[in-house]
């Protein structure tokens, strides 16, 4: 190499450690590095590395983009901030409501006319919702599409699918019909809230996300607001040759059909597609993310090693145990319009008022929690414990109070129905903030979602025909597993955890650490550790949220 050569190449070097510097100062996610320093053992051991094809899958974005794209201001933050909330949570409490109207069909159904004219039974109905979630479980290995291929298409088949199945409701003629499609339904929409999940956190900060979480998290709780007012109105539908559970098929089958229209076109894969953000604020969105979470935005290499990490890891198993436990009440919101009449003594039409007021119970009880949280963090498993309070109460005066104070009785049933949906939010959310790495996380969840469903294919059978209209025994199973030892077990969950902070506590000094190396054609890049696609066990600043 002659000496001009040599010098410009030193110059070239220089000029990108310059660039360097200053470009992650301002907040950029990406800079070339020079391949010289893979023989720096210091810069070895000061960086992580990963090849391009474990990193992020917006690397590719980044290194076009990031360059050209100044650091956000105050101003300009506030108002992404503010535009990506209200879209990304809105789209995901939409679809979120949608699901959860389709899983209350069947319940809405009982009381529309389903009973008499499919000649379905109390157990044949509770069967019914156990194969839903024997769908949910068999479902799971859907995940597997969820790493695979692009969130977009694999929502929008899921949103597809399950609309041809509401409708194809209105063809059952008997149970075993029935038995199959609620089989089919949970098969669909099993890996609804994962994907979800995984949308959000690619557009949110984790202060947004929280401060979201009621208006998201409200819509599993609060779904019988508006499905109860349209099952009101159907059943003063008086003048029909077709059945009343039909029409309600068929409105909440339409609805599932426009959603998933607007799915098609407006839901994204990840912010580098997403058609509501310009170039320059999709670059932002990655990288407020990034800095904030900690984590990748999206991976599409299964990696086998955050698998095991996610089965060794003794807080997915925690974490699975309290959704079987506490999921064993589950069957409570389902079962509920079926025990207003027997037990509130009233009839379907103000039964369906009743579930109305239940919802919007449940609703205020899901947003006065997660305020708190967003006021005093790091006590998640204290609120668990706070809220399961009212089910415990309510269960309790269930089996207690005299069976002919029907006001007594439906006043409990609407404190324990609603109430216990809260704690189970607050660790499905507090489930994927405190895992890291896109294939642990998915692993994660593939571990709770299988316990929750397990729980609830055992709790629709707790509801026997025989123990009615009182049902003491399923009572008395919520009291003692939903309702004592699950909240236990989230208190087990934060003292872990914080253990584990307080020893990597030392490690947030170390601001360099927050940067690691990508390989991309035998050039290294120099990154937010959160492209790595690490696991929290890798990433040793990655501090868990209490």
């Amino acid at each position: 190499m002659s000496a001009t050569n040599s010098l410009e190449k030193e110059g070239e070097v220089i000029e990108k450690l310059d660039r360097v510097g200053s470009l992650l100062s301002e907040g950029h996610a990406i800079e070339h590095y020079d391949g010289r320093f893979d023989s720096d053992d210091s810069a070895k051991n000061e960086y992580a590395k990963v090849s391009s094809r474990d990193a992020d899958v917006t690397l590719a974005f980044l290194e076009e983009f990031d360059g050209q794209v100044p650091a956000i201001t105050a101003e300009q933050e506030k108002r992404l901030s503010r535009k990506v909330t209200w879209i990304v949570v809105s789209l995901a409490a939409l679809i979120n409501l949608i699901l959860y109207s389709d899983k209350a069909t069947a319940s809405y159904s009982s009381i529309l006319g389903l009973f008499e004219e499919v000649g379905v039974t109390q157990n044949q109905y509770n069967n019914a919702n156990s194969l839903f979630y024997a769908g949910f479980i068999v479902g799971q290995f859907n995940l597997i599409f969820v790493q695979k291929y692009p969130l977009k298409y694999v929502v929008s088949t899921m949103t597809t699918l399950w609309t041809v199945v509401i409708f194809l409701h209105c063809a059952c003629t008997n149970y075993k019909g029935f038995y199959a499609l609620r089989f089919f339904l949970g098969f669909v929409e099993s890996i609804a809230l994962p994907c979800l999940n995984t949308t959000m956190a690619q557009f949110l900060t984790a202060d947004e996300k929280a401060a979201s979480a009621p208006m998201f998290y409200s819509t599993c709780v609060g779904v019988t607001i508006p499905v109860g007012f349209i099952a009101y109105g159907v059943l003063n539908i008086t003048s029909t040759t077709v059945s009343l559970w039909k029409i309600f098929m068929m409105i909440i089958g339409g609805c599932t059909l426009l959603l998933t229209i607007l799915v098609i076109f407006v839901y994204p894969n990840n912010p580098t597609d997403a058609v509501f953000l310009s170039t320059e604020e999709k670059v932002w969105v990655i990288r407020r993310v990034q800095q904030t979470t900690g984590s990748s935005i999206e991976q599409k290499v299964l990696k086998k090693h955050q698998v095991k990490e996610a089965l060794r890891d003794p807080i997915s198993w925690l974490f699975g145990a309290f959704f079987l436990l506490q999921q064993l009440a589950n069957n409570l919101p389902y079962q509920q319009n079926l025990l207003f009449v027997s037990i509130g003594n009233i009839s379907n039409l103000d039964s369906t008022l009743v579930s109305v007021a239940s919802g919007g119970f449940a609703v205020i009880c899901c947003i006065l929690a997660t305020t708190f949280l967003l006021f005093f963090k790091n006590y998640t498993a204290f609120s668990v414990l706070f809220w399961t309070i009212p089910s415990f109460v309510g269960s309790i005066a269930m089996v207690s109070i005299p069976f002919d104070k029907h006001i007594a009785l439906l006043a409990m049933l609407c404190l324990a129905s609603p109430a216990f949906g809260v704690p189970w939010i607050l660790m499905f959310s507090w489930n994927s903030a405190t895992c890291s790495g896109y294939t642990k996380k998915l692993t994660r969840n593939a571990i709770v979602m299988f316990f929750f469903c397990v729980a609830n294919l055992i709790s629709p059978q707790l509801w026997q025909e025989k123990d009615g209209p009182r049902y003491v025994p399923a009572w008395i199973v919520q009291i003692v597993l939903s309702f004592s030892i699950a909240p236990c077990l989230a208190i087990v969950i934060w003292f872990i955890l914080r253990k584990r902070n307080q020893q990597r506590a030392q490690n947030l000094a170390a601001e360099e650490k927050k940067f690691g190396l990508i390989e991309v054609n035998g050039e290294n890049i120099k990154a937010n550790i959160a492209m790595l696609d690490l696991t929290d066990h890798e990433n040793k600043t990655f501090i868990y949220p209490l």
